[in-house]
């Protein structure tokens, strides 16, 4: 098959494509993520996926527009929501140009991830697969995780923190923050 591979960030394309190409699969990428801040993190994440691009021999197509308006527009006063209205962000935008492209399906990256939600990212491929008349392509990416996080230290490829967008980024320091605290708790105790 031909699959349109959505693209999150390089580290976490590299399993998934080098799963599907094992299972004789013709995959292109696809780099669509307007949920990603600051800026300078959309760069490095951009960067690195050309840079992993490059030593895989892997086409991808990187939409560079900084969406973060239409992002934080759809997801403000919907913050509970953020994570299913950023996955329909991005899989119908993916969906629609598999369509266009006439691949046979289409998936993504964000599978790869112990974080996501794999059943609403399922759930809404799937749905948005119907609607564009092209298939989703579901597959637990999750079992390569490891060799993942391994294979992008031992390239050198910058890997990103967090999942990309403001809210999980402020989460990830709030746990800092906490852990901190706990820290000086326990010593002062």
């Amino acid at each position: 098959m031909k699959i349109l591979l959505h693209v999150c960030c390089g580290p976490c394309a590299l399993h998934p494509l080098q799963m599907l190409r094992d299972k004789g699969h013709s995959v292109e990428g696809y780099f669509y993520n307007p949920n990603i801040h600051p800026f300078k993190e959309f760069r490095r994440r951009v960067s690195a996926l050309e840079e992993m691009a490059g030593q895989e021999n892997f086409t991808v197509d990187i939409d560079d527009n900084y969406g973060l308006t239409e992002y934080l527009r759809k997801v403000v006063f919907n913050e509970t929501a953020r994570c299913s209205i950023c996955y329909d962000m991005r899989l119908e935008q993916v969906a629609e140009r598999a369509s266009v492209m006439g691949v046979d399906a289409f998936t993504t990256t964000l599978l790869f991830s112990r974080y996501q939600n794999h059943n609403l990212i399922r759930e809404k491929g799937e749905s948005l697969a119907r609607k564009h008349r092209v298939s989703f392509f579901y597959e637990d990416f999750r079992m390569g995780w490891q060799e993942g996080i391994e294979r992008s230290k031992d390239m050198g490829l910058y890997r990103q923190p967090y999942c990309g967008c403001i809210y999980s980024e402020q989460e990830r320091y709030d746990r800092i923050s906490r852990r901190k605290n706990n820290n000086r708790q326990e010593y002062h105790d």
